[in-house]
């Protein structure tokens, strides 16, 4: 499995207009082979920001990595930018990867 999470720098005075976005935004990642999950996290308030992470779950890395190649990666990212020229963020997102070295959850218990 691998986890694909870009951390955003929200001002603290766009979070609604920032959270709007994400909540109405039109997704196509259930239409990629490899796609598990998505989680938009809202984090920490701090001094200039408040910290938002969004937190995709993947079969693998290079199914992550098929996406970010993908029509339906430009079409998502083309459709978020669009909207008030105002800015949101202090600067661009920053990306990290993990491949997932270990699971515990209640998932196998449940289906028993």
């Amino acid at each position: 499995m691998f986890i694909a999470m870009n951390r955003f720098k929200v001002l603290k005075d766009a979070t609604q207009e920032f959270e709007q976005r994400w909540l109405t935004r039109e997704s196509y990642l259930h239409e990629l082979d490899g796609f598990i999950e998505f989680h938009m996290l809202r984090g920490p308030e701090r001094e200039d920001h408040v910290l938002y992470s969004s937190h995709t779950v993947w079969a693998s890395k290079a199914q992550f990595e098929a996406w970010t190649r993908s029509e339906q990666f430009r079409a998502s990212h083309t459709r978020a930018s669009t909207g008030s020229n105002k800015p949101l963020t202090l600067g661009h997102p920053e990306f990290e990867g993990f491949d997932v070295i270990q699971t515990i959850g209640l998932t196998a218990k449940a289906a028993e």
